[in-house]
């Protein structure tokens, strides 16, 4: 029989025919099983990941890693200190500085000099309050003189506690008697062509003052004021042994005639 006519390998039936080729053995080929898998589907089992490698302080022995956090914590300290020394030389004058301005020149000057100021302008360490008199026409023609009448203890007490202050009682008096100061001398003259602007502003502002609040000036007309000023020293805390006189400076003014048309009442 012709080895191209007919295939050894195909199936023959009961009569000798032939059928469909006979499926090759794969032992016989050579060919490998296919080896079982991990997980039931076959899929090939994940690799764990490979521990990742310490770097920084953490990779240092435990030695090292202490001599490390002691070197970060001495530059620590040394940083803050350096921050509050700079932060002493720029700030105003308090009892700190006082009491160790020395040991702060020395650490700042002159390698550490600062050419400008940390608060402009200075944060005030005295309580200035306002306060006046008025002498009042009453209507059967005696004059009477008012008592004191504390205006910045007014609007201290209107201002504390409320959630929405008045722009008008935190600066309307403080500004002007600011202004006031900065056109006057000590002598209480004017100083500059703006002297007789503010004594005017702060006439003005009292007169209106006494007419609101004042029971005697309300009965009356109001003829002259007198304005004073008395400044407190803000006493330190208790553990400093600064001392300083808490004794009230007054700084009085001299009366102030009332113009016509304030005394009629234009600035109630």
């Amino acid at each position: 029989m012709d080895a191209y006519d007919e295939d050894s390998q195909a199936l023959r039936g009961p009569d000798g025919s032939t059928g469909a080729r006979r499926p090759p053995d794969p032992e016989q080929h050579g060919d490998p099983a296919p080896e079982a898998s991990g997980d039931p589907d076959g899929s090939p089992a994940p690799d764990s990941p490979a521990p990742a490698p310490r770097t920084g302080v953490a990779a240092l022995s435990p030695g090292y890693q202490v001599g490390a956090a002691v070197a970060l914590a001495i530059v620590a300290v040394a940083a803050c200190v350096h921050l509050g020394m700079v932060f002493l030389s720029l700030a105003p004058a308090n009892t700190v500085t006082k009491q160790h301005g020395k040991a702060i020149e020395e650490w700042v000057y002159p390698e550490f000099e600062q050419n400008w100021k940390l608060f402009a302008p200075n944060p005030l360490q005295q309580n200035i309050a306002v306060q006046v008199r008025a002498e009042v026409r009453m209507k059967d023609g005696s004059l009477r003189t008012t008592g004191w009448t504390d205006l910045s203890a007014q609007d201290g007490a209107a201002i504390d506690g409320s959630l929405v202050p008045s722009h008008t009682e935190q600066n309307e008096l403080r500004r002007g008697w600011d202004f006031f100061v900065a056109t006057h001398g000590t002598d209480n003259r004017p100083v500059g062509m703006r002297g007789a602007l503010s004594e005017q502003y702060v006439r003005r502002i009292v007169v209106m003052r006494m007419y609101r609040t004042d029971p005697i000036s309300r009965e009356g007309v109001i003829q002259r004021v007198q304005v004073r000023s008395s400044t407190t020293n803000v006493q330190p805390p208790k553990w400093s042994r600064e001392k300083i006189s808490d004794k009230p400076f007054y700084r009085l003014l001299p009366w102030w005639t009332v113009t016509p048309d304030e005394a009629a009442g234009g600035v109630r």
